[in-house]
């Protein structure tokens, strides 16, 4: 019968498979990730997410919510380690580390399994680098009601820790998808969605576009070069959004959120 395992050094095998898990190389070959605290863990649990290991602070090992999460991922045949803080704040690579930890295995949604329905918005994003930008942006997503993210070419890794925090959990419920530029034009063609992609040499201000009758798809581009020509020029509106001041640009994650509120606003605000 599967149990709770002590662990307390650094060297352990189990331990250092955990650590590896803050590289995008070994999350690609494992084909999970890590997440912190008590909280995400309870949430992922509870909406289906195939657990592999937990390990938590000996410190908290009377918590209910702990307890029962525990019991799950026994029972889902995952590890469960009880370790001490400074075991955690090796694997987590922070000094004050959250006193709870699991690995779950990453989801991804095929592109050819998005049919975007009538008043659905998804944001594409093309190269983001930031991996900060991304988690905010698939916060934002959930927190509009989008209904995916897509990430095009060379893409920063939503599942990297510091993007998994950036989410605050909404990675649990936002689908996932990963496509060249080429296959996203070719899906673009039959989605029956009209994108919209934002661009410095847009002609039209976002406030001015027809959000409504069809699926909306944002497309963002990369913070340094934007989006490239083939991409914006497929696109059914090239928008712009008007500023003052000296600012050169919007951050990324930002300029996601302005243009997923306008595309919802008639939605949010029934």
């Amino acid at each position: 019968m599967a149990h709770v395992k002590e662990v307390t050094s650094l060297a352990n095998p189990i331990v250092k498979d955990i650590r590896g898990l803050t590289s995008k190389k070994e999350r690609e070959a494992s084909g999970a990730f890590l997440a912190e605290g008590l909280g995400f863990v309870a949430e992922a649990l509870a909406r289906g997410w195939a657990v592999r290991t937990l390990a938590y602070d000996r410190a908290v090992a009377g918590d209910p919510q702990l307890k029962r999460a525990i019991d799950t991922t026994l029972a889902q045949g995952g590890q469960v380690l009880e370790a001490t803080e400074k075991v955690l704040a090796a694997i987590t690579r922070r000094d004050n580390p959250q006193a709870v930890i699991g690995v779950f295995e990453q989801r991804w949604t095929p592109l050819s399994d998005l049919r975007p329905k009538h008043d659905e918005t998804l944001v594409a994003l093309d190269r983001v680098r930031d991996p900060g930008n991304l988690g905010t942006i698939i916060r934002t997503a959930d927190a509009a009601g989008a209904s995916g993210v897509i990430l095009i070419d060379d893409c920063t890794d939503p599942f990297a820790l510091e993007a998994v925090r950036a989410t605050m959990g909404s990675l649990l419920a936002m689908p996932l998808t990963r496509c060249s530029a080429a296959e996203f034009l070719a899906w673009q063609g039959g989605s029956g969605a009209q994108v919209m992609a934002t661009h410095l040499a847009g002609a039209v201000d976002y406030r001015a576009v027809d959000y409504a009758g069809k699926p909306v798809v944002l497309l963002m581009g990369n913070e340094q070069s934007g989006l490239p020509d083939a991409l914006a020029e497929a696109a059914d509106h090239t928008v712009r959004i008007p500023q003052q001041g000296n600012a050169e640009s919007l951050n990324l994650a930002i300029a996601t959120a302005v243009m997923l509120f306008e595309a919802r606003r008639h939605l949010l605000a029934l």
